[in-house]
């Protein structure tokens, strides 16, 4: 059996940190991450998608977690094909985004050099041991198809040699008519598969399938069950409170994920207050898991 973690989507959320969660004494930068790291064994870092990284934060959150515990780092928007504002850039690398705005694609050389900087930032953090994985996110838009296929082999070309997951938006790849081709192109690409759990009545609705598509990881993500998925304010799509009965629909999925990756990353990002906290401490009880973390 691999080793199943759970945790949550941020540990810096600001509607986590007013909630109370954190202790007094630890509501400071280090002393938040100091004290998550106790209680869970790995942690998504969410900040990464809307900007750079930097490799003093690497360090840093290298120095405040145990051996053992995982980041699992989000890939820059950019990177994953969404809309990105150049601000979102680095000053030097503004012009060449914007210089693009209104045409198709975006010049791969711009993209090597975001890949780079972003890489290179979280070279300390894979060098210590923590890196769990990058997750790529892909935008709705991103279908099922040849094109997106292509995509898929250059992301995985420019991120040689790196951990890498994906979570297509799009429900077209995890329908019955697509999951055994999703299934072998993942495969083929060494890309661990991130499995769902969200409301399963809309049209965008992404499927709950959990395939093993690399060896050393699967991961599972969150995201609630609410009806404003897609069309609400960021509360209104991640405001969910799970019920154990929900929770325990997907224990035994857990367990066969466990049976055939090395690493099982099970992720809670319904951030609303203590939400994600209370959601992750109650899937670790139904899977009979420590309630802290030794380090």
């Amino acid at each position: 059996m691999g080793d199943v973690m759970v945790g949550t989507c941020s540990w810096t959320d600001k509607a986590l940190v007013s909630s109370g969660w954190y202790p007094a004494g630890h509501r400071d930068a280090e002393g938040r991450l100091r004290h998550y790291a106790s209680q869970f064994p790995v942690v998504e870092v969410d900040a990464t998608y809307y900007g750079l990284p930097s490799a003093r934060n690497s360090l840093l959150w290298a120095d405040r977690t145990p051996e053992g515990f995982r980041f699992n780092v989000k890939a820059f928007s950019l990177l994953t094909g969404h809309p990105t504002r150049p601000s979102a850039l680095p000053v030097d690398l503004r012009p060449a985004l914007a210089g693009r705005q209104g045409r198709a694609g975006t010049d791969p050389g711009l993209l090597d050099e975001v890949w780079d900087r972003f890489s290179q930032a979280l070279e300390p953090l894979r060098r210590a041991g923590r890196l769990g994985t990058l997750v790529f996110q892909f935008p709705r838009q991103l279908a099922p198809g040849r094109p997106a296929a292509a995509f898929l082999h250059q992301c995985r070309e420019r991120a040689a040699g790196w951990p890498v997951a994906v979570e297509f938006r799009h429900p077209g790849w995890w329908r019955e008519d697509h999951i055994a081709g999703t299934t072998a192109l993942l495969t083929e690409l060494g890309m661990a598969a991130v499995a769902v759990d969200m409301v399963q009545t809309l049209p965008t609705s992404v499927p709950p399938v959990a395939p093993v598509t690399c060896p050393e990881l699967a991961v599972v993500r969150f995201h609630g069950r609410s009806s404003a998925w897609g069309t609400g304010s960021k509360e209104d799509r991640f405001r969910h409170s799970y019920t154990p009965e929900e929770l325990s629909e997907w224990t035994p999925r857990i367990r066969s994920l466990a049976e055939q990756a090395r690493e099982v990353h099970v992720l809670f990002n319904n951030c609303c207050g203590d939400a994600a906290v209370r959601a992750a401490e109650s899937m670790r009880h139904l899977l009979g898991l420590p309630a802290t973390v030794a380090g």
